[in-house]
């Protein structure tokens, strides 16, 4: 087993806790009046009327992902090779506080939204700390899924591409770990740097110590899931439950959103299985490709999604 019973425990409840929150988020920026008149997935303008990414189809939504996918992954490498730690700083600062302002948008108006994920963001990077890093992760994917998941807006066909999208990045994810192993890098990377997208658990709570007056973080062993592992599979959930308020809407249900937000929830739950089935099996100290299972995940749920839907 890779990380002791209690650590995967709860690394898998607050990867749950993401999803359940990221699909509150995707849910509410359907824009219910839109959405009735239309018969298709209209959604609100984001805080401050910012651009959304646009995306002719689920192909080119596809590559505008994968295509920023790489950009990013290209510019860090940069950074660790030619720049400054503080660069990274700089632009995951800016990354975190807009995701964390659509996600805050759901709950609040835009104008303490955009205080709080600013003030979120600013201590996560710069001042540290594990129980800050981990609240503002439980949200920050939630804000991005509500950039991409309205980019797959064709209930015919949205679906197949949405599995393209899993199978593309487990395919990716695999090469980067076992082939290239440019993800292990990118992983210890943000770990020295202290600044990481995804979650991390502690073996312990970090205890302090003095050191000439001031305390400092004891170094102790920590559990991590990358940030890519907790927003692909909600962007997966998230297309799913743009099917079912469609479908909601068909048959006259009236609390749509409410119906559609509980069945998706069911995909989250077989990708947490898929999750504890990896923990359990990986070794220690090795590095595996989440992807891969999170995916297969995805599918089983969809599937008993379905099987549900037909009661």
């Amino acid at each position: 087993m890779k990380h002791t019973l209690k650590v995967s425990i709860l690394l898998i409840i607050a990867f749950l806790f993401s999803q359940i929150i990221g699909l509150a988020i995707i849910n509410s920026y359907v824009d219910v009046e839109k959405t009735i008149e239309t018969g298709e997935i209209k959604v609100e303008d984001l805080p401050y009327n910012l651009p959304r990414p646009t995306a002719e189809g689920g192909g080119s939504a596809i590559i505008t992902i994968i295509s920023a996918v790489l950009i990013g992954t290209i510019l860090i490498f940069l950074i660790m090779k030619f720049g400054d730690v503080l660069w990274w700083k700089i632009w995951f600062f800016m990354a975190v506080s807009f995701c964390l302002l659509f996600a805050f948008k759901a709950f609040m108006p835009s104008f303490f939204a955009s205080i709080l994920a600013v003030a979120l963001a600013g201590f996560k990077i710069f001042k540290p700390n594990i129980f800050i890093h981990n609240i503002s992760e439980l949200f920050v994917y939630g804000g991005l899924a509500a950039l991409i998941v309205p980019l797959f807006n064709n209930p015919e066909t949205n679906i197949l591409w949405a599995f393209a999208l899993l199978v593309i990045i487990s395919i990716y994810d695999m090469i980067a770990v076992w082939k290239s192993k440019h993800m292990i890098k990118l992983a210890k990377f943000q770990t020295k740097s202290k600044v990481f997208a995804g979650l991390l658990i502690p073996y312990q709570m970090p205890g302090h110590i003095k050191n000439q007056g001031k305390a400092r973080l004891t170094k102790i062993k920590t559990a991590i899931l990358g940030g890519g592992d907790m927003g692909f599979p909600l962007f997966f959930s998230g297309i799913v439950m743009q099917n079912l308020v469609l479908e909601n809407i068909d048959k006259g249900i009236s609390n749509f959103l409410g119906m559609a937000y509980l069945k998706a929830l069911i995909i989250p739950v077989f990708v947490a299985i898929a999750l504890l089935i990896l923990l359990v099996k990986s070794k220690k100290d090795k590095f595996y490709p989440a992807m891969p299972f999170l995916t297969a995940g995805c599918i089983v749920g969809y599937i008993v999604l379905k099987l549900v839907s037909l009661i």
